[in-house]
């Protein structure tokens, strides 16, 4: 058993037979009243995402669960398949289940398994990406905060500074999928 004030992001657990990952965690405490827990999770099982109040002191169930540092191969209409660098094994994801947006030809993510089944992926917070099409370039507009369309090489599309070419490689963060830096 974990106490919810033990959650933090990215905690697995089990609550009225389902299975939910910590996106956010927050503590709050109100007058004389006990504190109450409020987390936002995914729903591992089903994708979806909601919020959870629990009271202070409750009470939820720890998943055993593997973490593992798999390779990305390819994917098609319905999984992604990645390889075990150690065993050279090829284990498919469900796409329904795993963020598969920011997934390069041979990046290395980790996999969370449970029962030896692929449960979640875990990205790295920042990833670099190509821009593929974006408006003209405008010099001098680097200190302001005026952004153009773009779309990078693995057709996801967000906001970028004037300065921005076509062709360059710039940083992404991929828990909100904006733009970070030029790299």
């Amino acid at each position: 058993m974990i106490s919810v004030t033990d959650l933090k992001r990215g905690t697995i657990f089990e609550d009225e037979g389902q299975i939910f990952q910590v996106l956010s965690y927050e503590h709050i405490k109100l007058g004389r009243g006990s504190a109450t827990i409020k987390v936002k999770v995914k729903n591992l099982k089903s994708g979806s995402t909601t919020e959870r109040g629990f009271i202070n002191g409750a009470k939820v169930n720890s998943v055993s669960v593997q973490r593992k540092e798999l390779q990305y191969l390819y994917k098609d209409s319905d999984f992604a398949y990645f390889m075990d660098p150690k065993t050279f094994e090829q284990i498919p994801a469900s796409l329904s289940r795993i963020e598969h947006a920011y997934l390069k030809d041979g990046g290395t993510f980790f996999v969370t398994f449970l029962d030896n089944q692929p449960l979640s992926l875990e990205l790295p917070p920042k990833m670099e990406f190509k821009v593929e099409e974006t408006g003209p370039s405008l010099r001098g507009n680097s200190a302001t905060n005026i952004y153009k369309d773009a779309i990078l090489e693995n057709g996801i599309k967000t906001k970028v500074p004037l300065f921005i070419t076509i062709g360059d490689v710039i940083r992404i963060d991929t828990r909100t999928g904006q733009y970070s830096e030029k790299a």
